[in-house]
């Protein structure tokens, strides 16, 4: 037993040494090229989130909430009967509030406001104007907040990944090939975090001679971008 450990021992001791010794024969590290890449993807935006709101006022918090209900449930009768799915409405936020006065210097209550507000989502953009108006028409007193996104937003953001890293590699051979070198093989590719650009609506009315008022909403386009850092070894 104890001969096995010696031997055991004797041979480590003999790798180690010529493992050492390999690495000291071995040749200093390769030269690599650093470059950045990035791919750009346009798309117009096939989804919006817009808040709608019902702001009541009594002299009693019960009676400020019974018309904000009051407000806020055709609102919500009127936007399913249009055609939104009962999961493309959520509540967004509730509020209950005394308001206050100062007269002479004294705090003098002026009653309650009740705001109901609730959060929509449009997968038709194109009608989103026509749900404004029945927001509106039905007791909303206040509408903004309008967000646009992409369904498909995961398959092209893997799409400005790919034209990320195809720029990165083009970049790398170029600045190869401007030194008389070649790219032997590429160590490693490194996404950077970029913020989508969202676009910016554009909110407009309705020409008078038209039969309809509601907004005219212009989605625009969303702009996807990926970058990435490539490090690739010359030859």
């Amino acid at each position: 037993m104890v001969h096995v450990t010696s031997a055991r021992i004797l041979l480590a001791s003999i790798v180690l040494i010529h493992a050492g010794v390999a690495a000291a024969q071995e040749p200093p590290g390769r030269q690599v090229v650093v470059v950045a890449g990035e791919g750009v993807v346009q798309a117009a935006p096939d989804r919006a989130w817009v808040s709608v709101t019902a702001e009541s006022r009594a002299s009693s918090p019960r009676e400020a909430q019974r018309r904000n209900a009051d407000l806020m449930r055709p609102v919500q009768d009127k936007l399913r009967s249009a055609g939104l799915p009962a999961d493309a409405i959520r509540t967004a936020g509730y509020d209950l509030q005394q308001e206050w006065d100062f007269v002479n210097n004294r705090r003098v209550s002026r009653g309650f406001v009740a705001r109901n507000t609730i959060e929509i989502r449009v997968d038709a953009v194109d009608r989103l104007g026509e749900f404004l108006e029945m927001a509106v028409e039905s007791g909303a007193t206040s509408v903004g907040g309008i967000r646009f996104d992409l369904r498909d937003r995961a398959r092209l953001e893997r799409e400005a990944l790919r034209l990320a890293a195809a720029d990165a590699r083009a970049r790398a051979d170029a600045a190869a090939s401007g030194i008389g070198r070649a790219i032997a093989r590429v160590v490693r590719v490194e996404e950077q975090g970029v913020p989508v650009r969202p676009p910016i609506p554009y909110v407009a009315m309705r020409e008078a001679a038209q039969t309809s008022d509601a907004p005219v909403i212009a989605a625009g386009e969303m702009e996807l971008r990926a970058q990435v850092t490539l490090t690739a070894e010359l030859d």
